[in-house]
């Protein structure tokens, strides 16, 4: 099997020498070489984020002084936009300091950081520095992502619904927002038929964030979205309901027509093998049957409770179908789950549960052994 590679070997000492060849040609003072080495300083022990504020703390000691005249310098030296030359891989990773530098420096020249934010982010997002403005720059920065709901770029657009996430992954919790999402609904309001579905899955992902801090409103939201949606905007909605739909939650579950607990016969519920090992794979079926005389709208899940390293168990919901069944109709939904570790989930030996879900309500239950690998 082979081992991939850590993450901070594709943002290794080259990275620095790029960073150095954009400035030098925009600042004449810039002392590339005391740069380089101030940079490069114990770089070789640190992980990527790390190295990425490190590159950052050299570019505070060689550039100007003036924080707003620093930022320009930075700005000068960007190079094309993602519309003006793609990237792929970890290249646009060069400016993840720029977005360190940024946040760290930039709150004594707002306008100046918003507009080189504005800039950044259509190379690489800027969803972590942004948070830092709107947090502790609000009356300058809330406004700005207004306006942003209209610019040309979509990674313009996208910042604002990614950075506004109240309980983005990997970054600090916009804590005002958990409380209050309502600044944050009014940004997706204005998104949520964006041409682009790069920014619509980010306001998905937004209204999930609200759904777990406050669930009737993000319904209610979804309620008013739903009204007159198109494809792409009943594909948001349900995204953005994601976490809700899992739990069978009745007024998520209503939002996208389907009734709670609507009647469903599962049967044949089986998981092959019934003894499986750690590294292999299960496949769960069964046969969903709509025993009414009208159509019923069904969603499915599955729902698998982990045997933990303590003997408790933690479930979690898998997405099998979304049903429309006619009186009568029957239809086999199949789920194969891997039992591979993984980085989000370590397996344990145990008797698993498994239990098929349709519109929120368990319909059949069935269980697994899982033993240690061979």
């Amino acid at each position: 099997m082979t081992v991939a590679e850590p993450l901070k070997d594709s943002f290794g000492a080259d990275v620095v020498l790029r960073v150095a060849d954009m400035i030098a040609p925009v600042a004449d003072a810039f002392p590339r070489e005391a740069f380089i080495a101030d940079a490069l300083d114990g770089y070789e022990a640190l992980e990527l984020t790390p190295r990425a504020r490190r590159i950052a703390a050299a570019l505070a000691r060689a550039l100007p002084p003036d924080p707003e005249v620093a930022i320009g310098v930075l700005v000068d030296s960007l190079g094309p936009t993602l519309e003006e030359r793609p990237s792929t891989g970890m290249s646009q990773f060069v400016y993840l300091p720029h977005v360190f530098f940024v946040r760290d420096h930039g709150l004594a020249c707002v306008e100046a950081s918003l507009r080189a934010q504005h800039a950044i982010t259509q190379r690489f997002s800027c969803e972590f520095s942004i948070r830092t403005f709107i947090e502790r720059a609000p009356a300058q920065t809330m406004p700005r992502l207004g306006e942003w709901t209209r610019d040309p770029s979509e990674h313009v657009r996208r910042l604002v619904s990614e950075g506004t996430r109240p309980r983005l992954p990997w970054a600090p919790r916009l804590r005002g927002f958990m409380e209050d999402p309502t600044p944050v609904i009014e940004l997706l309001d204005a998104l949520k038929d964006d041409r682009s579905e790069y920014v619509r899955r980010s306001v998905a992902n937004n209204l999930n964030d609200i759904s777990k801090d406050h669930p009737d409103l993000a319904v209610a939201t979804a309620r008013r979205w739903m009204h007159d949606a198109g494809p792409d905007r009943r594909r948001l909605v349900a995204h953005g309901l994601r976490t809700l739909i899992k739990a069978g939650d009745s007024g998520a579950l209503g939002a996208l027509g389907f009734e709670a607990g609507a009647r469903a016969d599962v049967t044949g519920l089986a998981v092959v093998p019934a003894e499986a090992r750690i590294g292999d794979a299960v496949d769960v079926t069964a046969q969903v049957t709509n025993p009414g005389g009208g159509m019923a709208r069904l969603v499915v899940d599955l729902r698998v409770h982990f045997v933990k390293a303590r003997g408790t168990s933690s479930p979690k919901v898998f997405k099998v179908r979304t049903l429309e069944l006619a009186g009568g109709e029957r239809v086999a939904v199949r789920k194969r789950i891997s039992l591979r570790q993984h980085s989000t989930r370590t397996h344990h030996p145990g008797l698993h549960r498994v239990e098929v879900m349709v519109n929120g309500a368990v319909a059949a239950t069935t269980a697994f052994t899982l033993d240690e690998p061979r």
